[in-house]
C-alpha cells in the first residue's frame, strides 16, 4: 500500500443493508440509472448510516438486482455502484478494476501532447459523487458525498497506481467542508508533496496552469478541451472575443495558434490575471486584451461602439442549477446568441456553448437556430460538439455540455 495521510482513514466500518424499492425505484435500478431517491425506498434498516453498502432486492423471489452506497444526507439516498444479478463483491479489487476501465477510455487522449485529463467522471465512471482530475504529476480528487469516506484509502491507492502521479490533493464540496464525520480539510495534500499550488500542464501542445488548492472545482475546466483546440485552429490571423473567458482557455489556444488579437472578457479580475499569465506560458505574437466587466453590459457597449470580431466564443456558466431556472436560462441563451451575432464580423465564426444540464442539447441548439433565423444574417451550422473523451456519458443527466459553431456568409 502507498503511504497516505492518516486523515483519509475512516473510523467507520460499513454495514450491509437489505433494501427494497417500489416499482419505480426498481425500474430505475434495472435500467442502470445511478440514483435512487428516498421516495423510491420502501424498506431499509432503521440504523442505516452514510457509507453502508445497500443490497437491493427485487420484488420477485428476493433476487438481488443491484448494489449501492447509502447516503443519509441526500434525497438521492442510494448512489448505485452496480446494477445486475451477477454476484459482485464491493472491495478494493472492485474499485481498482473500475479505475483501470476508466483509464483505458482516456488512453487515446493521452497519446496526444496532453498532460491533463479527468480520470474519474463521477457517476459516468461508476463513482457517484467523486471526481478525479490529473494535472501533470498532481491528482486532484473532489468529493461531493460522505459515502466514500470508508473506501477512500483503497480508491486513492488505485488512482495513484494507475495515473502514476506524485501528489494527491483532496478538494471537498461545501457540504463536506462543514461535516464532522471525517478528518479531511479542503485542499489537503494526502499523498506526496505539493511544491506549488499552481500546477503547469499541457493541453494539445498549449501550456496552461491550474491552482489545485483555490481554483474552481479541481482547478480548471477540462471538458471543453477539444473545443478550445478547434477554436484555436480556426483563429489563425483573426481577431477573437472570448466571453466568460475565466482562465483563458479559448483565448490562450487562439493566441498560441497565431490569432492577431484576442480579447478576454470576464467579470473576475483574478480570473483575467490567470488568463493573461496562461497566455504568457506560450509563445505568441498577437495582442492579448482583457476586460473585467459583466458580460452582457460589456457586449452591449461593444455593439454600440460598432466593434466586431472574426471569432466570437460565448461560454457562460450554468444558468439553470435548479428546475425553476430553466425558462430564465433559455432567455439568457437567446440574448447571448443575439449579442454574439451582432459582434461577429462578416464571414466570421460564432461559437455558442452551454453547460446547463437541465437545458437539453436539442433545446439549446433550437434556441440558437431561431435567433440566427431572426437575425436575417445568412449562416451555416458547421459543427456541434459535446463532451471531450475523458468525460464519457453513462446516463441521461450526466450530459451537460454542448457547443455549436456557426459560420456567417457575408
Amino acid at each position: 500500500m502507498t503511504l497516505f495521510s492518516e486523515s483519509i482513514t475512516s473510523n467507520y466500518t460499513p454495514k450491509r443493508l437489505a433494501v427494497k424499492l417500489n416499482s419505480k425505484g426498481e425500474q430505475v435500478v434495472l435500467q442502470g440509472h445511478p440514483w435512487v431517491f428516498s421516495n423510491n425506498i420502501t424498506k431499509i434498516n432503521e440504523e442505516a448510516k452514510t457509507g453502508d453498502l445497500a443490497i437491493i432486492f427485487g420484488k420477485n423471489k428476493n433476487k438481488v438486482i443491484g448494489l449501492g452506497l447509502y447516503d443519509a444526507n441526500s434525497p438521492i439516498q442510494i448512489k448505485m455502484l452496480y446494477s445486475g444479478s451477477v454476484a459482485v463483491t464491493i472491495n478494493a479489487d472492485f474499485f481498482q478494476n473500475r479505475i483501470q476501465e476508466a483509464f483505458a477510455k482516456r488512453e487515446t487522449l493521452l497519446k496526444t501532447n496532453t498532460t491533463s485529463y479527468r480520470l474519474l467522471f463521477g457517476e459516468n465512471d461508476g463513482f457517484p459523487g467523486l471526481i478525479a482530475d490529473v494535472y501533470a504529476n498532481v491528482l486532484v480528487v473532489k468529493l461531493y458525498s460522505e459515502i466514500w469516506m470508508p473506501y477512500l484509502e483503497p480508491i486513492l491507492n488505485s488512482l495513484q497506481a494507475v495515473s502514476q502521479v506524485e501528489t494527491i490533493v483532496i478538494r471537498l464540496s461545501r457540504g463536506l467542508e462543514q461535516s464532522k464525520l471525517h478528518k479531511l480539510t479542503n485542499g489537503e495534500v494526502v499523498y506526496g508533496v505539493l511544491e506549488n499550488e499552481v500546477v503547469h500542464f499541457v493541453e494539445h501542445d498549449v501550456h496552461f496552469s491550474a491552482n489545485v488548492i483555490k481554483g474552481h472545482k479541481t482547478g480548471y475546466f477540462l471538458d471543453h478541451r477539444h473545443n478550445r483546440k478547434q477554436v484555436g485552429e480556426w483563429s489563425t490571423g483573426k481577431t477573437v472575443l472570448d466571453v466568460f473567458s475565466y482562465a483563458g482557455g479559448f483565448s490562450v489556444h487562439a493566441l498560441a495558434n497565431g490569432a492577431k488579437e484576442v480579447t478576454s472578457l470576464d467579470i473576475s479580475k483574478q480570473a483575467l490575471q490567470i488568463a493573461y499569465q496562461n497566455g504568457k506560458l506560450n509563445t505568441y505574437s498577437g495582442t492579448h486584451k482583457t476586460i473585467a466587466d459583466d458580460a452582457f453590459a460589456a457586449m452591449k457597449r461593444m455593439i454600440a461602439n460598432k466593434e466586431t470580431f472574426d471569432v466570437v466564443v460565448i461560454d457562460p456558466p450554468s444558468f439553470a442549477k435548479q428546475q425553476s431556472e430553466i425558462d430564465l436560462a433559455k432567455k439568457k441563451y437567446a440574448q447571448l446568441a443575439d449579442l454574439g451575432i451582432k459582434l461577429t464580423a462578416k464571414n466570421g465564426l460564432l461559437v455558442l456553448a452551454s453547460c446547463s444540464s437541465r437545458v437539453l442539447a436539442q433545446t439549446f441548439f433550437d434556441i440558437n437556430a431561431q435567433v440566427l433565423r431572426e437575425s436575417k444574417r445568412f449562416s451555416e451550422t458547421i459543427l456541434k460538439t459535446y463532451h471531450d473523451s475523458d468525460h464519457p456519458i453513462g446516463f441521461t443527466e450526466g450530459a451537460y455540455l454542448k457547443c455549436g459553431y456557426y459560420r456567417f456568409i457575408g
